[in-house]
């Protein structure tokens, strides 16, 4: 039965190949945030493609983009090089990156993290005054939200003057029986997406590794149409 939703997926999916089987590599697809997505950077969304810096924080933008609206938690988001910036420069390097933003009015704090080859997320949690870390391969990052917990008291004593309780905050690393984990080399940017997705919804994180192909055809068209379905 042809439904509005079936006729909706059928030209979905039609664009999402065309954009991956049509063109010239550098053709421009979507523009946004600062930001040009060329064709091939959609085609890291390919089965098995890496994604990169530009798709990650385009869908970044979108995520800040969503949470303006009624009924969401508001949301800011850094961008994957900060995080690689403060490990090596602490906050003198990237104190001017908030320049004329509060970080603290915001519900939910977003740092996609790059380590070499692989994407992880660090969400703060400015309402339950948390840092968690999601890796979905695993790995602890304790060291990453401590990182990330002084950066925060810098940035609120330079900021705003106040000083923040370090006590008062809870840091965790998600262990692999709390959040999905993935079973191939190549999702992780995926992960981190739909992690950042879930959380800046105040959803249960309930997706698994078979959701993989699904999602990387939905962020193409949504990245194209600059918005989120």
């Amino acid at each position: 039965s042809l439904s509005p939703l079936n006729l909706f997926f059928q030209a979905m999916e039609r664009e999402v190949s065309a954009a991956f089987d049509r063109g010239e590599p550098e053709d421009i697809l979507s523009r946004a945030f600062k930001l040009t997505v060329t064709r091939e950077d959609i085609c890291t969304l390919q089965p098995l493609g890496w994604l990169n810096d530009r798709i990650m924080n385009f869908y970044m933008g979108l995520l800040v983009e969503r949470s303006k609206k009624e009924g969401y938690p508001a949301v800011y988001a850094f961008n994957t090089f900060f995080y690689s910036k403060l490990s090596s420069a602490s906050h003198k390097g990237v104190k001017k990156w908030t320049k004329g933003v509060d970080i603290f009015k915001h519900d939910v704090i977003l740092v996609p993290i790059h380590l070499r080859t692989h994407w992880t997320l660090l969400v703060v949690d400015l309402r339950e005054k948390t840092i968690k870390y999601f890796d979905s391969l695993g790995q602890r990052g304790d060291h990453i939200c401590e990182t990330v917990l002084k950066y925060l008291e810098e940035e609120s004593r330079e900021k705003r003057n106040i000083e923040l309780t370090a006590s008062e905050w809870t840091l965790h690393s998600m262990g692999t029986e709390e959040i999905p984990q993935q079973n191939n080399g190549n999702d992780c940017g995926v992960f981190v997406c739909k992690f950042a997705d879930f959380i800046s919804r105040d959803k249960p994180i309930i997706f698994t590794q078979e959701h993989m192909p699904y999602f990387r055809r939905k962020m193409v068209w949504e990245i194209i149409h600059q918005q989120l379905l």
